[in-house]
């Protein structure tokens, strides 16, 4: 079965009540769909280093039995623009996949409780091609721990995991990290487009000072988004704060705000 995100969207906003995931039947398939898109997209200010430069993103989703998908990939400076931030970068890419195991599915058991509707083992990979011989900021960690879907007011369902951070460049474990993810549909237009708001946050915290100059730093993405079932339009505001464990100073920020415009086209 293949849902759009429009549909997604619509289900999240209207169910209710909303059930936890019941996979007891033996049937981990019913609740499968899966979603594609591309973004164009423009980043202005973007943390660390205050960077402004456009980039394309491949971004997909979908569920599929026992597992659970999201990830994209950005191609920097599509345009090649001479005078962009990232033309003369060593990092071209970034990637980031996040596929979760269910444990309801994988026991076909409902362990849901309060608001935590299902239960998952969450892992996410973050990479952007460089190495740190050539880019001390460089990217290559896997993170592994333990994911919800939780219901909690207003926004409905979101994702919340808690990982271990693993650091492939170090060689080395490197604190932790919370992270959560929305997509809330909040105003609905006669022809069946909608407004939402939908965004993330992503928090490093107990990161070790032989690595980092920050113990802890984050950031969280605020998204407003017009969507229809092919298109989509928005604009989004970045918060920073020692993003990425790199304490903020004059001479590189790593706190503050960025801005976001996204132009979608949805396969």
């Amino acid at each position: 079965m293949r849902k759009s995100l429009l549909t997604i969207g619509l289900l999240a906003a209207t169910s209710a009540p909303v059930m936890a995931a019941d996979y007891t039947d033996g049937d981990i398939h019913k609740n499968d769909y899966k979603w594609m898109q591309f973004n164009l997209m423009g980043a202005f200010d973007e943390k660390p280093g205050n960077s402004s430069h456009d980039y394309l993103e491949m971004e997909f989703g979908g569920r599929s039995g026992i597992f659970d998908l999201y990830g994209y990939v950005d191609v920097f400076n599509l345009l090649s623009n001479p005078s962009s931030d990232k033309a003369d970068a060593s990092s071209k890419i970034f990637m980031k996949f996040a596929p979760r195991m269910s444990l309801d599915a994988l026991t076909k058991k409902d362990l849901s409780f309060g608001p935590v509707q299902e239960l998952y083992v969450a892992s996410e990979i973050t990479w952007d091609g460089a190495t740190q011989k050539v880019d001390a900021f460089a990217v290559n960690q896997q993170k592994i721990g333990l994911g919800s879907d939780v219901m909690v007011p207003w926004l409905g369902k979101i994702g919340l995991n808690l990982y271990g951070t693993y650091d492939s460049n170090l060689k080395d474990w490197n604190g932790y990290q919370v992270s959560t993810n929305w997509f809330k549909p909040f105003y609905f237009f006669e022809n069946g487009s909608f407004v939402s708001y939908q965004g993330y946050i992503d928090y490093q915290f107990g990161m070790k000072e032989e690595y980092s100059s920050a113990s802890n730093g984050g950031a969280m993405f605020n998204g407003i988004y017009w969507h229809s079932d092919r298109y989509a339009v928005g604009y989004g505001l970045k918060l920073y704060k020692d993003v990425y464990g790199i304490k903020d100073s004059d001479a590189f920020e790593s706190s503050g705000v960025s801005h976001y415009v996204a132009v979608t086209y949805k396969f």
